[in-house]
């Protein structure tokens, strides 16, 4: 099954008596933390069995749940044009169902979380009055890389989040599953195509609703954690040019450049603790409130 077209018409409310007698047990607005939740499942540029750096998003799907019925309210869905790797892999393309001419018709993130707030809005949600949703902590760890090394500002409703993961442990016993996996061991039937964005918010969604309908505790989880340095040298070593090993080895860093193509800068942690003292290569398109992109590799 592909995946619809962006223009995707937005779920009807859900009926409060197909969701097991929730709608008598509703909270007031202001005994409840949310209002709604928006479930999101972004979809990125990838290789198979190697990292592409950066990774950039290239669909921006969401589904907007109410908080007190667990009804399916709306849906959106752009396609985002990746700027680093413009081109799709063909195994990106096997993989989400996405295709070259639906990316080269897309916005820039920018306009994309633009119009994912303008829909919020025109759906009625306070962005105040909100959490996201998503199965796991990579989409939101996605989208704060993407926005840092872009220069972008983050929404901040993005910080109050919620791995859904956490209860449906709590449900289900803490073996690791998929998404898939865990929609069916709910009871639940799978709809639509695996790793089509939109499809995987909208079963998550559904998943959501059935953990509220066991009324597991649907709590906010901290901002994602920023990955290890010892990760950034896995995934970044890569996308530097041919003279970075040659680099690295001892000569002189600005004859090497990282993948935004500014010349790549060495230093020293000066900052008391275990780290003082290592060395350390960055992008160095700095500016005052810091660097452009998120370039970082610890020296051998």
């Amino acid at each position: 099954m592909r995946c619809l077209s962006s223009s995707a018409a937005p779920f009807q409310p859900a009926d409060p008596a197909s969701r097991g007698g929730m709608a008598s047990q509703q909270l007031s607005s202001r005994t409840r933390e949310f209002d709604h939740f928006v479930v999101v499942d972004f979809e990125a540029t990838c290789e198979r069995n190697s990292k592409i750096y950066p990774q950039e998003i290239i669909e921006f799907p969401a589904v907007l749940v109410d908080a007190a019925t667990g009804g399916l309210v709306a849906s959106f869905r752009t396609y985002v044009k990746p700027h680093h790797h413009p081109r799709l892999t063909a195994f990106c393309s096997e993989l989400t169902g996405i295709q070259q001419e639906q990316v080269d018709g897309g916005v820039d993130l920018a306009t994309a979380l633009a119009r994912h707030d303008e829909w919020l809005a025109a759906a009625g949600a306070d962005k105040n009055r909100l959490a996201v949703v998503t199965w796991g902590d990579w989409d939101c760890r996605m989208l704060e890389s993407e926005c840092s090394f872009k220069g972008l500002a983050k929404p901040a409703y993005f910080n109050r989040w919620i791995n859904l993961r956490i209860p449906f442990k709590a449900a289900f016993g803490a073996e690791r599953r998929n998404l898939q996996e865990a929609v069916r061991e709910a009871g639940l039937q799978w709809s639509g195509r695996l790793h089509c964005g939109l499809d995987d918010a909208r079963n998550t969604a559904c998943l959501l609703s059935e953990l509220m309908r066991r009324e597991e505790s649907i709590k906010k989880e901290p901002s994602p954690p920023e990955p290890e340095p010892e990760l950034q040298v896995q995934q970044q070593l890569s996308p530097a040019n041919q003279n970075f090993r040659w680099c690295v080895g001892g000569a002189a860093a600005t004859d090497c450049c990282c993948y935004c193509g500014v010349a790549v800068i060495g230093d020293v942690v000066k900052t008391p603790g275990p780290m003082q003292g290592r060395c350390f290569f960055s992008c160095g398109n700095w500016t005052p409130l810091g660097p452009m992109c998120s370039f970082f590799l610890w020296a051998a």
